[in-house]
């Protein structure tokens, strides 16, 4: 398999996509709900995964997909190669602004991240990366990350980890908050990745994200430097949700050890 190739055919589809999208806001958007009233899918959610999927199996039938909106085939292994896809990773946001969501996207072989993508959509930026080659921001590499000091940290929460929940201690993320320098949330976990790894933000939390949310953010992480976990500090199933930390460095075990403690 080229990777060069495939790096080249992927960025085709996501921009073309994008240009779908955008294109999409001068039309009525069909909108629905999944497992809640905030968790919403739209016609051009289905329609984005219906068109990568189309394109994909073009360039080769043998290449699997795995989707939020789960219009491909059921994917059970990453056996050979498989394309994990959020087509529109921050729907509220999409629905509601028109902006601030991604497309995000991650090429794995025989479970081995090789290439990953974030895409903001409105603001046609692209943050990827060719594993053990590097990671750019649209045509300008990105550097490795800095270490930063947890006081002078910015970081990623959803504020309802700061009020008393049934998930994770929350005392200890409002201690966590009071310490950083301040805190953030952008409503679509890939814009908050894509935020780490280029370090606008220093750290991003998440009690729980599927395969989806996060396929392609770890493997431009790692060309970054960042440290992307689950609470218990381990990688990740990409068949299943868990928890989910990425952050610079420097603050990453800290961050693990001294503010996240799940409930049992």
């Amino acid at each position: 398999m080229d990777i060069n190739q495939l790096d080249v055919f992927a960025k085709e589809i996501i921009f073309e996509a994008g240009r779908r999208i955008r294109d999409a806001f001068s039309y009525d958007i069909e909108i629905e709900t999944k497992s809640n009233a905030n968790d919403l899918v739209t016609n051009i959610d289905r329609e984005t995964e219906a068109f990568f999927i189309e394109k994909i199996k073009t360039f080769d039938p043998t290449h699997r997909i795995l989707g939020e909106e789960g219009m491909g085939e059921r994917v059970e292994s990453l056996e050979g190669v498989v394309w994990i896809i959020d087509p529109i990773d921050g729907t509220m946001n999409f629905v509601k602004q028109h902006r601030h969501f991604m497309i995000t996207m991650g090429i794995y072989v025989d479970g081995i991240g090789k290439i990953g993508y974030i895409f903001d959509v409105m603001r046609e930026d692209l943050f990827y990366a060719i594993a053990g080659v590097g990671a750019w921001y649209n045509d300008s590499p990105m550097r490795k990350l800095q270490p930063v000091k947890i006081e002078e940290a910015v970081i990623g929460i959803n504020a309802n980890w700061v009020t008393p929940n049934n998930r994770i201690h929350h005392e200890k993320i409002i201690d966590l908050v009071r310490t950083v320098r301040g805190t953030r949330s952008y409503g679509s976990a890939a814009m908050e990745i894509a935020f780490v790894v280029s370090g606008k933000l220093d750290a991003y939390i998440s009690m729980r994200l599927a395969p989806w949310d996060i396929g392609g953010g770890v493997i431009i992480a790692t060309e970054v430097g960042a440290v992307a976990t689950n609470f218990n500090g381990e990688g990740f199933d990409f068949l299943t949700t868990d928890t989910f930390l990425i952050a610079n460095p420097s603050i990453h075990q800290l961050i693990l050890e001294k503010y996240i403690e799940e409930k049992k």
